[in-house]
């Protein structure tokens, strides 16, 4: 009679566990420069102005601690309510006006038509262009004098004597033109790539079961593209929370501050006042504001996020 001699083995779920790990430095090890480069770049950068919001430093004088004394002053600032009224009004417009219109025209430019290639370059265009450079043409085309589009404008009877970006009624109008021109390109491409990936088979089932286009849209397309809305959505919010470059082109924050939102409020304090500390504590609570609007967003769309 002969019995067996087990051999002994390395368990399977040691040697997994194993090129997990080598797996994960690998990946640390490429992540690292990037890492780096933030950390020098972005997160010291926000902890010296985290420090700097309760000083008050300025250009001719050392810091001084003064707690939270400079957001008690943002509490009681009407310029800081006015920029801060003036960001919301500007993300509450810009942002689902851009969403909108990036889906409605990747719904449009998904089907076969003549010229799509040149529609879809033309849409995409402005994203790779520099904002600042696309705010001076638009200052141009928007020029009561000279502006081409002002005058086509006034062809059709609309018409501002003041010229659109000297009018306190139509400013904020017109620099949200502009950025939600700017931007509905890459959105619209992120939407494309989501439609894209919808399994064909379901809308064929769906046409065979008689459902229209309006129903295989409300019940197929909008639910399966709650992944890329939630995404878009984020990063539209974030961008016009942010805005800051067409703004400081076309108006300098005018007219009577009707288009100065929070960063253009940081740049005036911190670098026409030099009031470091009291802008440092602007800038950090619009970090506040996008990290609590951010959160809400994901909240939200997470409940909505779907896997097929």
């Amino acid at each position: 009679m002969t019995t067996s001699v087990p051999t002994a083995r390395r368990p399977r779920g040691r040697r997994a566990g194993l090129a997990g790990r080598r797996q994960a430095r690998a990946a640390w090890l490429f992540m690292l420069p990037t890492l780096a480069v933030l950390a020098v770049f972005v997160v010291w950068p926000m902890l010296q102005a985290l420090y700097l919001s309760f000083t008050d430093y300025q250009v001719f004088s050392p810091a001084r601690w003064i707690g939270l004394e400079n957001y008690g002053r943002l509490v009681s600032d009407p310029a800081f309510g006015n920029a801060l009224v003036n960001t919301l009004y500007y993300a509450a417009v810009t942002t689902p006006v851009s969403v909108g219109l990036a889906l409605g025209l990747a719904l449009m430019l998904n089907r076969r038509m003549p010229l799509r290639g040149f529609v879809r370059t033309a849409v995409f265009v402005p994203v790779v262009i520099s904002l600042a450079v696309v705010a001076i043409a638009w200052s141009f085309l928007l020029d009561p004098n000279i502006g081409l589009l002002s005058h086509w404008l006034s062809e059709i009877g609309i018409v501002s004597e003041q010229g659109w970006l000297r009018d306190p009624a139509l400013a904020m109008p017109a620099v949200m033109a502009v950025g939600v021109w700017k931007n509905v390109g890459f959105y619209m491409v992120m939407y494309l790539a989501g439609l894209q990936s919808i399994p064909a088979v379901l809308y064929e089932a769906a046409r065979v079961d008689g459902a229209g286009t309006w129903p295989r849209f409300r019940r197929i397309t909008w639910p399966l593209l709650s992944n890329q809305t939630m995404l878009i959505v984020i990063m539209a919010a974030i961008a016009t929370l942010q805005a800051f470059d067409q703004i400081f082109v076309m108006t300098r924050g005018g007219p009577f501050f009707r288009t100065e939102t929070l960063v253009m409020m940081t740049y005036r304090v911190g670098f026409k006042e030099f009031q470091f500390g009291y802008a440092a504590a602007v800038s950090w609570a619009l970090v506040a504001l996008i990290f609590v609007l951010s959160m809400l967003q994901f909240g939200y769309f997470r409940k909505r996020a779907v896997t097929y």
